[in-house]
């Protein structure tokens, strides 16, 4: 017989290093992916922090950190068991979620919108049996399409809002009907992929406490962070948070994922580090993005490789057609999961193992469906 591995070896540093890059593959890739950039084109150590945006990461801090409270108050629950005794099958609970994460991405930006709908559809699950992974994907696949109607919809399109000199109601005009035929196709898709069976609420057990004060506080502090973040100041926001929970409630931040900060972190210093390559830079630059069609397909393409936002501030200085390079890299969200860092985060907040196989096989289709929709819309309306 083999014999176990002892205690030690067990407790060994590398021994703990392998669990994680089990536990973590996302964050094992990023590791690897860093170390070959500075062996292949090194940067100075000491420079790397700057290439992070650490504006998104205090942000996402402190949307953990709300996010926990809320969910530790037992608000979400309650909540969850309003809008069972509502929707009475799979397929319509779906529809409902979906548009409720498109609807809050218009405003909130896609990411604020998934902390609010994937813990609802996680204390959902805790009710009735539900197919969580296929619910989570489809929520990502909503918050990608619903963001893309507005300027706040997510940073790709506040960039090039900012830059493209459009109106806000002009730039939404733009948007709108790519944004309206993918919620179109993703409604469809959806009525296939949910049954209407009815849904089973043996396990509802009727009551539910709610913490009122935990929940009241944490309400306010969201609306007063979102409101601090959308003005550049989230690390001062994210300090009061952390200060005034830690005095008060302290597991709510001991809690959070602090290993996806950590990969946001990499994610950035490596998506960025691949986008300054000289031949990059050089590739794209040998494009010919003058057509509409070519800078449309540049941002959807090169979105799969370095993600929508990196993809759009590199394209904006190859282009001057800001809406064929809106409508490439909104396609790119989808697809490959590094298309749009929400799909990320979705995949994260749902706690589900063999997220990505499942995400994959309806994000890259939908990926390629939206490609010829969005290039058909560019060229007829």
């Amino acid at each position: 017989m083999a014999e176990r591995p002892t205690k030690a070896a067990s407790s060994s540093p590398l021994h703990k290093l392998i669990v994680l890059a089990t536990k973590e593959p996302v964050l094992s890739v990023l590791v690897v992916a860093l170390i070959a950039l500075q062996c292949l084109h090194p940067r100075p150590w000491l420079s790397l922090p700057g290439l992070v945006d650490w504006q998104t990461v205090l942000t996402l801090a402190g949307l953990l950190i709300l996010t926990k409270a809320i969910e530790l108050s037992g608000f979400l629950i309650w909540m969850a068991h309003r809008v069972v005794h509502y929707i009475h099958s799979e397929r319509g609970l779906a529809f409902l979620l979906i548009g409720l994460a498109a609807a809050l991405s218009t405003l909130l930006t896609n990411d604020v919108a998934l902390f609010v709908v994937v813990p609802l559809t996680l204390s959902l699950h805790e009710l009735t049996p539900l197919p969580l992974k296929r619910l989570v994907i489809f929520i990502a696949l909503s918050v990608n399409a619903g963001s893309i109607l507005t300027p706040l919809g997510n940073p790709q399109n506040l960039f090039l809002w900012q830059t493209s000199g459009a109106s806000f109601g002009g730039f939404v005009a733009a948007l709108a009907p790519l944004c309206a035929a993918l919620m179109a196709m993703l409604y469809v898709l959806a009525a296939f992929s949910f049954r209407g069976k009815a849904l089973d609420l043996s396990k509802d057990a009727g009551d539910h406490d709610v913490d009122r004060r935990l929940v009241g506080i944490a309400a306010v502090l969201f609306v007063a962070f979102v409101l601090l973040a959308d003005t550049h100041h989230a690390g001062i926001g994210l300090a009061g948070i952390m200060a005034g929970f830690l005095l008060w409630r302290r597991e709510i931040v001991l809690k959070i994922d602090w290993l996806l900060l950590l990969i946001f972190v990499f994610m950035f210093i490596v998506l960025r580090s691949v986008a300054a390559l000289p031949w990059v830079h050089q590739f794209v630059g040998q494009l010919g993005l003058a057509t509409t069609l070519r800078a449309f397909a540049a941002g959807a393409v090169l979105s799969q490789g370095i993600s929508n936002v990196p993809a759009a501030i590199m394209l904006a200085e190859f282009t001057k057609d800001w809406r064929a390079l809106a409508y490439g890299v909104s396609v790119g969200g989808f697809g490959f999961a590094i298309g749009s860092l929400a799909n990320l985060i979705a995949v994260r907040l749902s706690k589900q193992r063999g997220m990505w196989l499942p995400f994959h096989l309806y994000a890259v289709p939908f990926w390629l469906a939206a490609g010829a929709v969005g290039g058909w819309l560019l060229l007829h309306i």
